[in-house]
Parts: C-alpha cells; sequence; structure tokens
C-alpha cells in the first residue's frame, strides 16, 4: 500500500496530524532564533591578553608566542590568528571546523592556556587572560554622552562601568560586550629619568616601591590564641594599605638613606589622576561620548534581545545622573524588523493569489479547499524542521518558504484536478483520490 493510500483510507487521522503538525509549527515559530542572515560563521573561540606599556613586537614575542604554541593543535581546530597592538592588547582566535560543540572548544582552550600562563609574564598573570565564544554578531551600539558638557569622559565611563554594563550584561541573548573609548580612572605616574639617576634609583625599584605600598595586607587577629593573652575580646584589625588618593601616592617612600633621609615619590615623579588608557576615543554630534558595542550570543533572538536592551534602558534611564544620555546609534535589530516584515507580508500575498488562482481555475470551493488549507499546513510545519536543525529564522529561510508554497500547491492542484476528473467519470471520492494518488 502506497504511502498517499494510507491517509487516504484513514481522512480523521489525516485530519488530526495536520492538526498536529500546525500546532507544533506554531510553538516552534515561537521558538525560533531571528536574525538577518543564516549565521555561517565557524565556532571561534577568542584569548584576550592585557599586556599594558608594551609594544606589539614584545606582545608578539613574550605572550601571543608561547600562547600560540600550546593552542596548536587542539582538537577539532581549523586555523588560528592573532593580533598585538601596540596599546598593549592581544587577541588570538581559534577557529573550529563547523558543527564543533562550542562550549566544548572554549574548555579546551581553556586548558591549553593554563598551561602556558606559567610562561608569561608577571604582569600579564596578574590581570588575567579571558577566553571567551566569539560572538560574530553586532547586536547593537550605544553611546553615552553629556549633551550640555558638564560630564568628562571619565565620569561617563565610570558610571558605566558601574551602573549600566553589569545589568546590560545580564540580559538574555546578550554575549560580549566591549567598552569603546573606556576611561577608567587610574593613576599615573610620570618618572622624571634624570632626577631618578642623580638619586641612584632605577624605573624597576620605583615600580616595586609602588607596588608594595598599594597592595592588600590582612593584618591579622588581636588577642588571638594561643598567644597567651589575658584579653577579653578578639578583634579583627584592618589596615587600610591600598591607597586612594594623589596625596598618598606621592607620599611612598621609593628609598632611604643611612642618615635617615627618605626619597618619596612626588621627589622624583609627578602623580595625577587620569584614565588608564587614551588609545581610543568616541564622538556624538561633535561631542566626546563613550560607546558599548552589544554582540548578540550565539542562536539568541536578535529582535527580542534588542527590545530587551531598549526597554531596560530607557527604564534605567530615570536613575542617571543629571546631563547624561544614551543613543542607540547603531540598531540593525529595525532593519531585521523591516525585512522580515517585508518577507512575512510577501509570503501572505503570495498565498492570497494563489487561492484566487485556484478557485478562478478550479471553478468551486470544495475543489480549492484542499490546496488552501495545504498551504498553511505545510509552511507552519516547516518551522518544526527549522528548530529541530538548528536554523534561524532569517531573510534566506523566508525568501524559500516564499518559494516552496508554489511547489505544494502545484501538486495540490494536480492531484485536486485529477480527483475531479475521475469524480465526473462516475467513480466515488474515495476511489477518485486513490487513482489521482497512484
Amino acid at each position: 500500500m502506497r504511502f498517499s493510500q494510507f491517509f487516504i483510507r484513514r481522512p480523521v487521522f489525516a485530519i488530526v496530524l495536520s492538526i498536529l503538525i500546525t500546532l507544533v509549527g506554531a510553538v516552534s515559530a515561537m521558538r525560533l532564533p531571528i536574525s538577518e542572515f543564516p549565521e555561517i560563521v565557524p565556532p571561534t573561540v577568542t584569548v584576550k591578553v592585557s599586556y599594558p606599556g608594551a609594544s606589539a613586537q614584545e606582545i608578539a614575542d613574550t605572550v601571543a608566542a608561547p600562547i600560540e604554541q600550546e593552542i596548536n593543535g587542539v582538537d577539532g581546530m581549523l586555523y588560528m590568528s592573532s593580533q598585538s597592538v601596540g596599546d598593549g592588547k592581544l587577541t588570538i582566535s581559534v577557529v573550529f571546523k563547523p558543527g564543533s560543540n562550542i562550549e566544548q572548544a572554549q574548555s579546551l582552550v581553556q586548558n591549553r592556556v593554563a598551561v602556558a600562563e606559567a610562561r608569561l609574564p608577571d604582569a600579564v598573570r596578574r590581570l588575567g587572560l579571558a577566553v571567551k565564544k566569539a560572538s560574530p554578531d553586532q547586536l547593537m551600539v550605544v553611546l553615552f554622552d553629556s549633551p550640555k558638557g558638564t560630564r568628562d569622559q571619565q565620569y561617563i565611563s565610570n558610571f558605566i562601568g558601574t551602573a549600566v554594563k553589569d545589568q546590560l550584561a545580564r540580559i538574555e541573548g546578550v554575549g560580549d560586550i566591549y567598552t569603546r573609548g573606556a576611561r577608567d580612572f587610574s593613576m599615573r605616574i610620570w618618572l622624571d629619568p634624570a632626577r631618578v639617576a642623580s638619586l641612584g634609583l632605577s624605573a624597576p625599584e620605583v615600580i616595586a616601591a609602588v607596588r608594595q605600598a598599594n597592595s592588600q595586607v590582612a593584618a591579622g587577629v588581636l588577642n588571638q590564641p594561643p598567644g597567651g593573652s589575658d584579653g577579653a575580646y578578639q578583634m579583627q584589625v584592618q589596615a587600610q594599605s591600598r591607597l586612594r588618593d594623589v596625596a598618598e601616592f606621592e607620599a611612598i617612600i621609593v628609598a632611604a638613606h643611612a642618615d635617615g633621609g627618605v626619597v618619596r615619590l612626588r621627589d622624583v615623579a609627578r602623580v595625577e589622576m587620569g584614565a588608564q588608557d587614551y588609545a581610543e576615543s568616541g564622538f556624538v554630534d561633535n561631542r566626546t561620548a563613550i560607546a558599548l558595542s552589544i554582540s548578540l550570543l550565539p542562536g539568541s533572538n536578535a529582535l527580542a534581545t534588542g527590545d530587551r536592551v531598549l526597554a531596560l534602558l530607557a527604564k534605567m534611564e530615570a536613575d542617571f545622573p543629571q546631563d547624561v544620555a544614551y543613543h542607540a546609534y547603531y540598531n540593525p535589530t529595525e532593519f531585521i524588523r523591516s525585512s522580515i516584515d517585508k518577507v512575512r507580508d510577501t509570503i501572505f500575498e503570495a498565498a492570497l493569489l494563489v487561492c484566487l488562482a485556484m478557485l478562478l481555475f478550479l471553478g468551486s470551493w470544495r475543489a480549492a479547499i484542499i490546496p488552501i488549507l495545504a498551504i498553511p499546513v505545510s509552511l507552519v510545519g516547516t518551522f518544526t524542521v527549522l528548530a529541530a536543525m538548528g536554523y534561524s529564522l532569517n531573510t534566506l529561510s523566508l525568501f524559500g518558504l516564499v518559494l516552496a508554497i508554489g511547489i505544494v500547491v502545484d501538486d495540490a492542484i494536480v492531484v485536486v484536478e485529477n480527483v475531479e476528473r475521475h469524480m465526473e467519470d462516475g467513480m466515488s471520492p474515495v476511489a477518485a483520490a486513490q487513482r489521482s494518488a497512484a
């Protein structure tokens, strides 16, 4: 018995199955990730390293080389590329074979990087290395500025880092968030080479003195046994070891002489509160600004995630400091929504035109109802297959659905026309349907 004969002889089962396909497809459509184009970038893991003050060549020789030697040959890797820049940043991109498990790939790279850490400079190990899954799709770029110019970049950058960035990172669907043009508060120390040399000192000695004076120290507990003290209470000692302002840094003792004299940091350097990095600057309407580049987590719904980001920013805006504003400068979700709406309208228009054509050429509602019902069942049922295969709802997949309408309806029209012809010859509806599908 042919496959079609099974459903012809069991019409109730065929109707129930069609309804089930439609319902499951509708549920799958609501869970499908939506994007402008399909995700064709192979799984990629990035390793980001910071080495302040180092040149690009120094980073390539002392940081990139050991990490690349360890990562090379990791399971499933296609190729690897690295970029060392003069502002002390290193980015290594490890590209894996299509279909590789990105979670497993990240774990493998993390293990290889951990092995290489022992061969890296102390400054790099202190700052840490970030191993993350790459997010190829940029969701949005949000600019923060001071419209009246009363807030400087350091203030805005500090506000973003403490009150905005962390909340955005917790939104479902948001991947990495990068701050462009950040001005993180930092104590900047400008050494006077001539003065340092005249006092018999060197730059490493000054750095070591600053590091030692600005370190967190656990002072311990008073009257803690078995100290032999008769005290009735134990007291936790909290020592102020982290320095807070310019004056405290200037008072750091860099060296001491035998006669009791000391050399303080202010004697050999100029100290000021500034920003850690001035390599990037952002502008909006000729005003300085800080940009947040938000990427989309792979497999997430771009439209829903973009709406959540904008809704949270609108909610937080009421608590923004005076004269701090934000602008969604780059928002591709608007174009994605427009393109998806256009293709959706095209699907409805195509379905409507096909229905009208069938009514005109078949000449009766009874003959046209089957091809008309086949359109939503086949289209909505396709969403189940898309979800099962891990595909997204994008411009290309929707255009494929538009083209599929003609194929589905064409087969349905041919079968219905044959059924009508056999019924005119005196055959019963069931026999005519079996003969036409044979």
